[in-house]
């Protein structure tokens, strides 16, 4: 499995992640109606847009079946104290989880923050998203919170953060072999 940075053509395969993701960890925390109404094809659209826009970077994990987690960063696009970098999104295939695919891309995004002259970097996860242990066991610590309406609900969302991502994270090739 490799890291690489993402093009246009994996605008299906990374909307095909983000709904299936979006279905297996949200369901019981975001409305059913959401979940049910996300496609794939409407997400591909959105990540074409995304993609040649050049606002944020993304990269995907590839493997033999094809994109099978992407994650993308820029930044912050809210302030939060003096966090400057933002983990926008990270998602993988539910195959994927445990294996230390997810841990790589963080670091992956934290080291290209890092290049792009960033210095700190928070992430916003719904507070009851498992994620955020995965996020706390990397380091990071809540800093916000606020709630967001998603389909009509108001949900918790907790912004954690790493203040100095030179000290957490160690500088390295940004392509990656996700099994070494």
């Amino acid at each position: 499995m490799i890291i690489r940075c993402a093009t246009v053509e994996d605008a299906r395969g990374i909307a095909a992640v983000q709904v299936a993701s979006w279905r297996s960890t949200y369901r019981g925390i975001v409305p059913d109606s959401v979940l049910d109404g996300m496609g794939v094809e409407q997400g591909a659209a959105r990540w074409v847009g995304n993609l040649s826009s050049g606002r944020s970077v993304t990269h995907v994990a590839e493997g033999d079946s094809g994109v099978c987690g992407f994650v993308s960063w820029g930044p912050a696009r809210e302030p939060v104290g003096e966090f400057d970098g933002e983990l926008w999104a990270l998602y993988l295939a539910d195959e994927n989880h445990g294996l230390g695919l997810g841990r790589k891309m963080v670091e992956v995004a934290a080291r290209e923050l890092l290049a792009a002259g960033y210095h700190s970097m928070i992430v916003w996860a719904l507070q009851e998203n498992p994620a955020v242990g995965f996020y706390k066991r990397l380091g990071a610590v809540a800093v916000s919170g606020k709630m967001v309406e998603i389909g009509g609900a108001k949900i918790p969302d907790l912004a954690l953060g790493w203040k100095d991502l030179c000290s957490s994270f160690r500088p390295a090739s940004t392509t990656t072999d996700a099994s070494s």
